[in-house]
């Protein structure tokens, strides 16, 4: 593949992203609207708000991107929870997701959960390709750390 295809790929995988959590969103809304929001739900979506913040805080500032492709110029970030895995970001996303999924509790919800498990793996495997070419160190550090769940994957 080619750098403009890649380019073209990853700003389709970032819109397929977004389009995906809107539809949880919307799957979820008539529950949260009454109120009707599961325990377990509250407690992911935490978790998701955390995790985020905590990997916006190890990030540097101008470092993060949404699209897959790194900053140039941009540094290998491997502190806080990227001492755990790869995609923290994407880890909170979905559990994030999860979280509507679980709210919205239908068929449609849990495949589009699904899909966006797919669109995010896609973009993170997109993404560890520019990080190979652009920072020396990322071999090892994929060695040592797993994707998006710590231990596990």
């Amino acid at each position: 593949m080619n750098e403009r295809q890649r380019l073209w790929t990853g700003s389709v995988l970032v819109l397929l992203q977004f389009g995906l959590l809107a539809v949880l969103a919307l799957l979820a809304w008539p529950a949260v609207e009454h109120g009707t929001i599961p325990l377990a739900a509250w407690l992911m979506a935490g978790a998701a708000l955390l995790l985020a913040g905590w990997a916006l805080r190890a990030n540097r500032p101008g470092n993060f991107n949404i699209h897959p492709r790194p900053r140039v110029g941009g540094t290998l970030v491997t502190s806080g929870p990227y001492g755990w895995v790869r995609h923290p970001m994407y880890t909170s996303l979905l559990l994030g997701a999860l979280a509507l999924a679980r709210t919205a509790d239908s068929g449609a919800a849990w495949l589009a959960w699904g899909a966006l498990l797919l669109v995010l793996w896609s973009k993170s495997a997109l993404e560890e390709r520019w990080m190979l070419a652009q920072h020396p160190g990322y071999a090892h550090y994929r060695e040592q750390t797993k994707r998006f769940v710590p231990w596990i994957y």
